[in-house]
């Protein structure tokens, strides 16, 4: 509510969209399905936008921020950068499994080791007042 809230602040036009944001007078199940889905979708627009960049990088190249003309100096991208990058997202991707399949409590907060008990309350649960 808080966040949506902001859209607020548009002259005109803030309470409508809040409204189309929300989908009615407050926040409902329709808000809750509609950034659900966006933050589903989210991660493979970016993965569509970056395959774009990627793409226009390989067909025009890259430019220098002086505007100074090296094309007798330039490397094409495909095979050479094309390889390293793949080489690297390889090992990246050789470590992440590694963490996850042989040691997945490596990165884990110790608290979640201790064992449960019903009857205590543990010192670092607080409310908030």
């Amino acid at each position: 509510t808080v966040i949506t809230n902001l859209f607020s602040a548009i002259p005109k036009i803030g309470s409508s969209i809040v409204a189309l944001l929300w989908g009615g007078d407050c926040v409902c199940d329709a808000t809750l399905k509609r950034f659900f889905a966006l933050h589903f979708l989210m991660p493979f627009i970016l993965l569509v936008l970056l395959m774009v960049h990627v793409g226009f990088l390989h067909t025009t190249g890259s430019s220098n921020p002086l505007g100074i003309d090296t094309s007798t100096q330039t490397v094409p991208f495909y095979p050479y950068y094309f390889y390293k990058d793949l080489l690297g997202i390889g090992w990246y991707m050789v470590i992440l499994f590694t963490i996850a399949m042989c040691f997945p409590d490596l990165f884990a907060d110790p608290e979640n080791f201790i064992r449960a008990d019903p009857v205590k309350t543990p010192l670092h649960i607080q409310p908030e007042w």
